[in-house]
């Protein structure tokens, strides 16, 4: 077997004019469906993770001391709580708001591609 042409071919492909496909249009939009409520979920899941660590860290006294800072630590860490409950349903709803968005344009490439019409 010969690895050089093998090589060259893989290296060739790597180059060549990529085809636009239907499909790879279809992949597109469906990224694009489910790009800004992933988007959300992850940057609000990471920020509500934060707030909650900050929070028990202020009621354990690992910042801060005092009675104050214990009740202003559970306070800000049920606020962070409280984020990450609500990020899956925020979530769900930023999905279908963006699927709906591109539900036709989606349905409509999904048939060509699938010869219906």
């Amino acid at each position: 077997m010969n690895t050089d042409k093998i090589y060259a071919e893989s290296i060739a492909k790597e180059y060549a004019p990529k085809n636009n496909s239907k499909i790879i249009a279809l992949k597109k939009l469906d990224k694009k469906a489910k790009r800004p409520a992933e988007v959300f979920a992850y940057t609000f899941g990471i920020i509500s993770a934060l707030v909650a660590g900050t929070g028990m860290c202020l009621a354990m006294h690992v910042i801060g001391s005092g009675i104050a800072m214990m009740v202003l630590g559970i306070v800000i860490g049920l606020i962070g709580f409280g984020g990450t409950a609500v990020n899956y349903f925020v979530y769900k709803k930023l999905l279908e708001k963006g699927k709906a968005k591109y539900a036709y344009e989606i349905v409509e490439l999904a048939k060509e591609i699938s010869g219906e019409e």
